[in-house]
């Protein structure tokens, strides 16, 4: 099949799996079985939150996050977001990966010019959203059957040297990215197999039925985040497979990609004008 024709999936995996050696290994099993069966081109985003809390704390940096769960960033926490996210996880996933037979390539935003950002919240410190993207060296791994695996840390474009990074969260950087390559199908594995309800999963959502789980307390911490990551991928990409599932299991990524595995998110309906219904639109 020519490269033009497999399936491009993102995969957004977060430090929690990544972090212990076994489900690493399990997950690079994963990403092998889903591209010998499927076909695919792969693309990885990787988190490392919890690898860079140890770091700052092995620095006797403190440790800081907003009510929404996002990190708070100063300008010693971004340096070692570059070292621990561009470096010590994004080097132990490519290996984990090569072990599987898997050719991958490590990346940060900076790397032929990904990805830049900009200060997201001046609250937040050196947290950066992403504004910018350049596919083009995605197209070219995809296309050599190499993955890119992303570190997302990314140059400020406010920066004229180049020499200030900003720490984007993985999960806001999964709908740029996705979009700029055209995605065929989004998925943010993590350790919870789903959204749940109580103990119930939630098989598909939307906006409004997120905002209904927030307010009830349901939704809550990282997983807000989480969320609204896979709702702006769902809406950036209409009609492309969107879903949280588990990384841990095995053949997760083939389990992601059919039905009944996981929360899929459904992008809002697009709003068509009356001028657009008459002129059949």
């Amino acid at each position: 099949m020519s490269a033009e024709k497999r399936r491009r999936v993102v995969l957004k995996i977060g430090g929690s799996v990544l972090d212990d050696p076994a489900t690493r290994v399990r997950f690079a099993a994963n990403v092998a079985q889903g591209m010998t069966e499927l076909d695919l081109d792969v693309v990885i985003i990787h988190g490392g939150g919890a690898q860079l809390t140890r770091h700052q704390e092995r620095l006797g940096l403190e440790v800081k996050r907003n009510d929404r769960g996002l990190r708070i960033t100063d300008p010693e926490t971004a340096l070692a977001a570059v070292q621990v996210l561009g470096g010590e996880v994004n080097a132990a996933l490519v290996s984990a990966l090569a072990k599987a037979s898997v050719r991958s390539i490590g990346l940060t935003c900076a790397d032929a010019n990904l990805a830049s950002a900009r200060v997201l919240d001046p609250a937040l410190g050196a947290v950066g959203e992403i504004v910018a993207v350049d596919a083009s060296v995605l197209e070219d791994l995809a296309a050599a059957r190499f993955v890119p695996v992303i570190a997302t840390v990314a140059p400020d474009e406010a920066d004229a040297l180049g020499t200030s990074f900003l720490n984007v969260n993985a999960d806001a950087a999964v709908a740029p990215i996705a979009g700029a390559w055209g995605a065929d199908a989004v998925l943010f594995l993590s350790d919870v197999a789903s959204v749940l309800d109580g103990d119930q999963p939630v098989l598909t959502l939307d906006a409004a039925g997120a905002a209904r789980l927030e307010a009830r307390g349901v939704l809550k911490g990282g997983m807000i985040p989480k969320v609204e990551a896979a709702l702006s991928a769902a809406a950036a990409l209409p009609g492309t497979l969107v879903k949280i599932a588990s990384g841990n299991a095995t053949q997760a990524l083939v389990a992601a990609l059919g039905s009944g595995a996981g929360t899929s998110f459904i992008a809002p309906n697009p709003i068509v004008t009356a001028s657009e219904v008459a002129h059949g639109s």
